[in-house]
């Protein structure tokens, strides 16, 4: 059996909480060699009594390692190592807001630029902060990357790209082992590796690279979803105001598209939302206007079927993104990088 000297340090000074640091040691110490598959480690008393550290401490790491089949326990006998985590495949976190069409372009661009060189876990937070500071918890130290999206919700669901206490876990992981993905947290420092959007300029970017398109409408309406489940950042509506005050265009911003609208030639729509979307283009159609020419349609984030359909769109290149990632992790860069955003006409504005 092992001595504690040999896979144990614990740092009283530092702000990584006891216990995972008890968790990184020996994960680093499976991952050298030094403690192999069926070797015994040190039981719970054993390790609070050595290190002055009280039995939950412990337990919770022992507990986290369980979780993650590192060891195992065995009834009467004592505490094993379960599997080898050696470093010749990286382990990477992957962490999303929702499970979207675009987002999963992201991911599964991500898994294919990174290769079988890399085993990536996906795990879902759903806008919650509590359940991303909960995911992380759980895995602080036991993965050689994590990929962060960022994007949350408040009570009153109203989108938040940061807070104080994500942020905190966040800066708890090395900035090298660290990728942001569609924003950028200055509170990280310079050294955190970021692929972002620029929401309000993207937005702003685009419409003017249309403006020429958009000149014959006589109003211009954003159909920005209010109060949804997974909330939109609000700077793409801070770049459509801006955009039609710079340029002088008639503008509105409803929450939806409504049943039985009451649509009016001239006008020009924004979507987000792919059921606004499709009710739009259905009443469109069944008021005998023309998309295009009397209504004009434009939706933010490309699909294959809006490409299908011939609905012109706003979008970043969500391969790209997930490209990009990986990239940085192959590469080992530590670079902020703005995602590319196209505006693609075709035709329906």
């Amino acid at each position: 059996m092992i001595t504690f000297d040999n896979i144990i340090r614990i740092e009283n000074d530092s702000r990584i909480p006891k216990y995972q640091q008890l968790v990184q040691c020996l994960i680093e110490n499976i991952e050298r060699g030094y403690l192999t598959v069926g070797e015994k480690i040190p039981s719970i008393n054993e390790v609070s009594e050595k290190f002055y550290l009280s039995r939950d401490t412990v337990e919770k790491a022992y507990n986290q390692l369980k979780k993650q089949k590192i060891i195992l326990s065995v009834k009467g006998k004592g505490y094993y190592v379960a599997r080898n985590v050696s470093q010749s495949k990286l382990k990477v976190l992957f962490l999303l807001n929702k499970l979207s069409n675009y987002k999963l372009r992201i991911y599964n661009s991500f898994l294919e630029s990174l290769g079988t060189t890399a085993k990536v876990d996906l795990h879902l937070y759903h806008c919650d902060a509590k359940i991303m500071l909960s995911i992380l918890e759980e895995n602080m130290g036991a993965y050689d990357f994590y990929v962060v999206m960022p994007h949350f919700k408040d009570d009153k669901l109203r989108h938040l790209n940061i807070n104080d206490q994500v942020t905190e876990a966040l800066q708890r992981i090395p900035s090298e082992k660290l990728v942001i993905m569609d924003n950028v947290i200055p509170e990280l420092g310079e050294d955190v590796a970021s692929i972002y959007q620029d929401f309000k300029g993207d937005i702003y970017k685009a419409l003017k690279e249309g403006i020429a398109r958009l000149k014959k409408y006589d109003k211009l309406v954003l159909v920005y979803p209010d109060k949804v489940l997974y909330p939109y950042p609000s700077e793409i509506k801070c770049g459509f105001q801006k955009f039609c005050a710079n340029h002088n265009f008639d503008f509105e911003i409803i929450p939806t598209i409504y049943p039985e609208m009451e649509l009016e030639v001239n006008d020009a729509y924004i979507t987000i939302e792919e059921n606004d979307l499709v009710s739009l283009i259905k009443q469109i159609r069944d008021q005998k206007f023309q998309m295009g020419e009397d209504i004009g349609v434009i939706s933010y984030n490309d699909t294959p079927l809006k490409e299908l359909l011939g609905i012109t769109v706003m979008s970043t290149n969500f391969k790209v993104m997930g490209e990009t990632a990986a990239y940085m992790i192959k590469k080992h860069k530590h670079e902020v990088v703005k995602n590319v955003f196209n505006f693609i006409d075709r035709g329906s504005i």
